[in-house]
This record gives C-alpha cells, sequence and structure tokens, in this order.
C-alpha cells in the first residue's frame, strides 16, 4: 500500500505497476499483501493500472484446485 488508495502491483508479466483502486470498490475491500488481483493496464501509460477485482485466499485455493491457475 502506498496510499492514496495507491498499491504496488506485480504483475504475471514481471512487470511492476502502479495500482489505482476505483472508486467503487474502494470502500468494499480491503486488499493485502499476497492478494491475487484482476487489473486493467492503462493503455495510455504501461506502468499505471486499475485494480477492478480481488480474490480471496479460498477462491485463489479452489482456483488452484479445478486447474484455472497454473503457478
Amino acid at each position: 500500500m502506498l496510499g492514496a488508495n495507491h498499491i504496488s502491483v506485480r504483475c504475471a508479466d514481471g512487470t511492476t505497476r502502479l495500482g489505482r483502486i476505483k472508486g467503487k470498490i474502494k470502500k468494499r475491500l480491503w486488499i493485502r499483501e499476497g492478494d491475487l488481483l484482476i487489473i486493467i493496464p492503462w493503455s495510455f501509460q504501461d506502468d499505471k493500472c486499475d485494480i477492478s477485482f480481488r480474490y480471496t485466499r479460498p477462491q485463489v485455493e479452489w482456483l488452484q484446485r479445478n486447474g484455472h491457475l497454473n503457478f
């Protein structure tokens, strides 16, 4: 967490991006270190992104068990 609704995100492609927590999920979700996130990279700045969804630990374990995640 960097403050002011920004977070440093390490992506699957090896890039570290500056993520912005969008307004509709800002008050609903708590994002912790180690969470699996779905991000949308900005088209005009590749080093920034919007965070659109967060998976909880049980959801990540279910995705791994059923073969949807390969890491």
